[in-house]
């Protein structure tokens, strides 16, 4: 898996065990002398010091088992297991024991290394176990000291120092297992101050300054300190550094609030580097480029007014904001890269044609970002705020009653003026038709100059960009004048027409054109057209499921947009929205299925569940589809993932899992299950690989690595090396042989079609039913080979279902309509107890004994007549005790209280 993981065994050393039992009982046994402890102790953290990290944590895992040890022991070795990660290479030793030994990893810790690069990968069960771990801390310690001692590893592995395959889970860990908790993501919090705020501290040194409080302190080798020149307080490579792990960080994470909480405190000076004025290549690849993704990913979640006005406030940003002091900068080092430096002295402002240049290039990448990012409804309200202010500014008339916020008219400089009448130009230009995504707010601010003009004029400039605005209104499609309120309509109207006969170059003949086009607009449509106008939900739904759809397909959409893009469709679904294109949303939530991302998964799953209840044979027939995977297109681990959609979608209908939907699942799920299964492609593959093999081994070509694995091997005594080729070989037996059905995927379908019995028994029918039972006694009884353990199991659990079921119909006295007769009773029993004395597996075994013992009482159980039958004989009197349970129920079926005398 990585090339942390030892090429010795993988199974704790015994003389290492032996010696830590030993050491241990004399440095901790309650009933020794103290003096004697001490002098034990101290070997004892020797003996811990000096051994390597993954022998230690083989080997303390083996001792801290339940009834191992005593607790007086146990303890301190659970103390020194939870501290290993603190080691330097205690994380990643941790993270690959977790991925080694985990069920989901497709290995076993008795593998060796090079069975676990087969057969081993990462899944998001073990990552989430492994972020449990290191996300727990030691009670011995607070937890600033516990992140702050594996931070520096964790930061390693985002950055792929260690290997890159580790970058991902490690940001995994961090995003979801520390921030990802309130106690510890939180600002402020011990998780935060150690994975968060020294990055964000390299992007705006302020952060620093505010929460130390104190000023900037800069050492000199000389011990002089040159006011003519600039301190360096964030190195150039430093920053690209934090940039990059920002952007690992949240590009691995589906949280929004994760991105919200990191990002909004450097919002600004994330704008400064993404709108650097011709940054060389080098610095553009490595730092611009890395920020203009993260404020893309923030607009796109939360591109509202604020986040605009926020970018434009600070348009020509070059470090520091506000008042805060000292200032520092953002600026071009000898190497050209962008660094922090501290202004130790004031510069000389900019010359005006200096900064139109540099409003202009900004304000045109602003405009790109918020057209590409954020949603056609937020661009037209960022728009209109924007237009409101500029001619609030512009004219100051009284009859303007739309309002401005006291803190944009307090901070209305004139580089931020200039700014958002650049912005308005550039968004009018570039993206007209997102303009007019909130009709009725446009409209009010149309009449509102208007009628503002027909008692004082105002400038034509105004009026010239108002009746452009009008213009995209009236002709948007299906607009119609019954659109607007009669009374704006008729202000409009007489607007335009008094427009139109006035003497005003750039306004009158717009106006003219305009009242035209307004009063001959209904007869330009289509009658059938207008007649079937969407409602207004109707509109809105539409505009949200666009927005997910942009979202969920949008070209390198990060994690944290593509989870809100599914939350917006989960809702339009839980609404059950008219305007869902099911088969496309099935094709879609399956794309994204197959692609991997584990995190995603579960939002996609929990979307086919809400599918389900409203097109339960749709969505079924889509999960089926791939689960079968008849093309041979799909690798297994992506057929195992649409059969854990498949089993949670069952597990919803319920009852309702009957019918056509539950025959051809069931169906299915028996092929799959049984040993006919034939995938032709699969036999070419195979039949390939095995002549290129023996290709290879002719040409030598595979000497080197024999030779390694001999030397391996040679590590190893006789019982590891044993224990090890046995897992090899069931690893290698799990996969497709001459062409059949691999036995992870038998295994799978069987698993769900016993959770299926349990579901809805009733529903799948006595047919399916018997062949699923007569199915499992084949596979318990000619499938023995070793690496068909786990079908073996998965065919004693899906008896194990049909006996619960049986037992969940009588309780609730359900007729089914059959039933387990006693020769199949005996039958199954026979097999059952035959595995149970015989199988090579253990824990086959023991399922099959729980199942005879639930057999066995289930037969009892149908002998003896139910609580509710009231139609035999009843207890009522004993020899001094009157015992009638109906006299002592009320009139109402309550209880009531009675008092017994007796003798």
């Amino acid at each position: 898996m990585t090339d942390q993981t030892p090429a010795i065994s993988q199974h704790p050393e015994p003389k290492l065990i032996e010696s830590i039992v030993e050491i241990g009982k004399k440095a901790f046994d309650p009933a020794a002398e103290a003096g004697d402890r001490e002098a034990k102790l101290l070997e004892f953290n020797q003996l811990i010091g000096r051994t390597g990290t993954w022998q230690l944590i083989l080997a303390l895992n083996a001792l801290i088992k339940p009834n191992v040890l005593p607790p007086w022991l146990k303890e301190p070795l659970m103390r020194a297991l939870t501290r290993l990660p603190l080691r330097p290479d205690g994380v990643r030793a941790t993270m690959e024991f977790v991925f080694s030994v985990h069920p989901s990893s497709g290995s076993d810790a008795g593998a060796t290394a090079a069975t676990q690069k087969q057969g081993a990968s990462i899944t998001h069960e073990a990552i989430a176990v492994a972020a449990k771990l290191l996300s727990s801390v030691p009670a011995s310690m607070e937890p600033g000291e516990w992140f702050t001692g594996i931070s520096g590893q964790l930061f390693r592995m985002i950055d792929g120092d260690a290997d890159k395959d580790l970058a991902r889970p490690a940001a995994q860990i961090v995003g979801y297992g520390i921030l990802g908790k309130k106690q510890y993501g939180a600002p402020g919090t011990a998780g935060w101050n150690a994975f968060v705020q020294p990055l964000i501290e390299s992007v705006n040194p302020s952060l620093r300054l505010a929460s130390q409080d104190s000023s900037i302190q800069v050492e000199s080798p000389d011990d002089i300190i040159d006011l003519a020149q600039d301190r360096v307080l964030v190195a150039s490579q430093h920053l690209a550094q934090s940039l990059q792990r920002l952007k690992t960080l949240i590009a691995s994470t589906p949280s929004p609030g994760l991105c919200r909480r990191v990002l909004r405190p450097i919002i600004p000076q994330v704008w400064a580097l993404t709108s650097w004025i011709n940054p060389p290549a080098a610095t553009d690849e490595q730092v611009c480029r890395v920020a203009r993704m993260l404020l893309h990913t923030y607009l796109q979640l939360f591109g509202k007014v604020d986040s605009a006005t926020l970018l434009i406030s600070n348009i020509l940003c070059q470090g520091s904001v506000g008042e805060t002091q000292p200032k520092w900068i953002y600026r071009l080092s000898r190497h050209e890269g962008i660094e922090v430096v501290a202004q130790q002295y004031h510069r000389e402002a900019d010359d005006g044609q200096d900064v139109w240049g540099n409003i202009d290039q900004k304000t045109a990448v602003l405009a790109d970002l918020l057209t590409s990012a954020c949603s056609k409804e937020d661009v037209s309200s960022i728009f209109l705020h924007l237009l409101q202010g500029w001619i609030r500014s512009t004219d100051r008339s009284k009859d303007l009653k739309f309002s401005v916020d006291a803190e944009q008219q307090a901070t209305n400089l004139p580089q931020q003026e200039l700014a958002a009448v650049t912005l308005l130009q550039r968004l009018m230009e570039k993206a007209p038709e997102q303009l007019v995504g909130h009709f009725d707010q446009l409209i009010e601010l149309v009449c509102q100059v208007l009628k503002a003009d027909r008692r004082s004029a105002m400038d034509d400039e105004i009026i010239a960009i108002v009746l452009s605005l009008l213009n995209l209104v009236i002709t948007a499609p299906r607009f119609q004048k019954t659109d607007l309120k009669p009374d704006d309509l008729k202000l409009i109207e007489e607007s335009l027409e008094v427009l139109s006969k006035q003497d005003r170059a750039d306004v009158s003949l717009t106006a003219r054109n305009l009242a035209m086009l307004l009063r001959f607009r209904d007869e330009m449509e289509d009658p059938e057209e207008t007649s079937s106008a969407p409602s207004q939900r109707h509109i809105e739904d539409r505009r949200t499921y666009s927005l997910a759809m942009s979202y969920i397909t949008g070209n390198d959409n990060p994690p944290p947009v593509v989870s809100e893009g599914i939350n917006l469709l989960s809702g339009l679904i839980s609404a059950q929205s008219p305007i869902l294109d099911l088969p496309a949303v099935n094709v879609l939530m399956s794309s994204l299925l197959s692609q991997g991302e584990d995190f995603i998964n579960l939002r996609v799953i929990k979307v086919f569940t809400q599918l389900a209840d409203k097109h339960p044979r749709s969505t079924v027939k889509e999960l089926l589809d791939h689960y079968l995977d008849p093309q041979e297109k799909s690798s297994t681990d992506v057929r195992l993932r649409f059969g854990e959609a498949l089993l949670q979608v069952i597990e919803r209908l319920g009852d309702t899992f009957s019918g056509e939907v539950a025959t051809q699942a069931c169906e299915i799920l028996l092929s799959i299950a049984g040993r006919r299964g034939y995938r032709p492609k699969t036999l070419a593959k195979q039949t390939r690989e095995e002549k290129l093999q023996k290709l290879r081994g002719a040409r030598g070509l595979s000497g080197g690595a024999r030779a390694e694995d001999n030397e391996t091997e040679e590590e190893l005594d006789d019982e590891e090396q044993a224990r090890n080729d046995i897992m090899a070989q069931i690893v290698q037996g799990w996969e497709s042989k001459r062409g059949s059905e691999d036995v992870r995927m038998r295994t799978s379908a069987l698993s769900i079609f016993g959770s299926a019995l349990e579901v809805n028994i009733a529903g799948i029918g006595p047919t399916l039913i018997s062949s699923s039972v007569d199915l499992c006694v084949n596979i318990l009884t000619l499938e023995t080979e070793l690496e068909k353990g786990i079908l073996r199991r998965a065919a004693v659990i899906v008896i194990l279902g049909f006996v619960r079921a049986l037992d969940k119909a009588r309780e609730t006295q359900r007729s089914l309509g059959f039933g387990l007769t006693g020769g199949s009773r005996e039958d199954i029993l026979r097999t059952l107890q035959y595995v149970a004395a015989t199988d090579n597996d253990g824990l086959v075994q023991q399922h099959a004994m729980a199942v005879i013992e639930s057999l066995e009482n289930w037969q009892m159980a149908t002998l003896l007549p139910r609580a509710s039958d009231a139609g035999g004989p009843m207890l009522t009197r004993l020899a001094g005790l009157r015992v009638n349970p109906e006299s002592r129920l009320s009139t109402s079926g309550s209880p009531r209280p009675r008092i017994e005398e007796i003798e």
